[in-house]
């Protein structure tokens, strides 16, 4: 089965597909090696982990295919992508998603922010008039290719200029999923249990069976809530579609400034450390995480195929 059918078989199949944010193609790897299922490129990440700056819009088209396509050949999952806005009007949207498409990737999400876009949870946010958010998502589904090719309408209208509270939020995902769109995304300022349910509803009583995306956003600190909302709790309302969008590269972070910090203060021993916490882990040998063997074993082949013409000894 194609990765785009096998991504919308999850999405039929499964109460809820959860997956974390990626940026490199070691870590649609470690993605598709844990048992994961499908993975997103998170645009955060890709600013964050390639230019070392925040989601404001500094990461171009070309850029952001290009890295996608890197994951896409690392693994053999189904790949959704961050396309921003669609990086331009409905002409560019078109262009867009032929190139993703050429990628390998299996769908791609496109907001309604006005450029200059900005992450979801940073102020200064601003929506483009509905009408023209319809006219992209129109424009993206009559580019594809393959009807199996998601496109995910993103809104990020809640307290956005030209935006509003959980009505506006609402009007748009309705306007989005009559317009066609494979599944509805609507960025929220917080863990809200109430505003989350209402969207669902919402879209569920017109649309009951139309997936919708949940962002489970670092930002929204889960750890300190009283009563935070579980994948199980978010699936049950109808967000089959859940993702930690900066998972992977807080814990890359954090993985990395702990064994800088520890070079610096301990030299060599930092890297005696490290090879004992390493010890018996699946990352320990970086050959087989590069995946070496595979290529040992065609070179071997060759060889012998080469060997053979000739008559030379071959490689054992």
């Amino acid at each position: 089965m194609l990765r785009n059918q096998r991504m919308r078989r999850i999405l039929m199949d499964q109460p809820y597909a959860f997956t974390t944010g990626v940026y490199s193609p070691i870590q649609a790897r470690i993605a598709e090696s844990v048992g994961l299922n499908w993975i997103f490129v998170s645009g955060y990440s890709c600013s964050l982990g390639y230019l070392a700056r925040p989601d404001l819009g500094f990461v171009s088209m070309t850029e952001m295919v290009a890295w996608s396509r890197l994951i896409a050949k690392a693994c053999g999952l189904p790949v959704i992508v961050d396309g921003d806005d669609g990086f331009g009007d409905a002409l560019q949207v078109m262009r867009t998603v032929e190139e993703f498409e050429q990628a390998g990737v299996s769908g791609l999400t496109i907001e309604d922010q006005r450029l200059p876009k900005r992450c979801g949870h940073l102020p200064g946010r601003r929506c483009v008039p509905i009408g023209d958010a319809v006219r992209k998502l129109k424009a993206a589904l009559e580019a594809r290719s393959d009807p199996d090719f998601l496109i995910i309408a993103r809104t990020d209208a809640y307290g956005a200029e030209g935006g509003g509270g959980i009505d506006s939020v609402i009007e748009r995902g309705l306007c989005y999923a009559d317009a066609g769109a494979d599944v509805i995304w609507a960025e929220f300022p917080d863990a809200s249990r109430a505003d989350a349910h209402s969207f669902a509803q919402a879209i569920k009583k017109r649309f009951p069976h139309l997936p919708l995306f949940f962002n489970y956003s670092s930002s929204f600190r889960w750890s300190q809530l009283d009563d935070p909302m579980t994948f199980a709790d978010l699936g049950a309302m109808g967000y089959r579609m859940i993702v930690l969008g900066l998972g992977a590269i807080h814990a890359a972070m954090y993985g990395e400034w702990n064994f800088m910090l520890d070079l610096k203060m301990s030299e060599e021993r930092a890297q005696w450390k490290l090879e004992e916490i390493l010890k018996g882990h699946p990352t320990e040998d970086h050959h087989v995480m590069g995946q070496w063997p595979k290529y040992q074993a065609i070179a071997t082949r060759l060889d012998n195929s080469v060997a053979a013409l000739d008559g030379t000894p071959g490689t054992e």
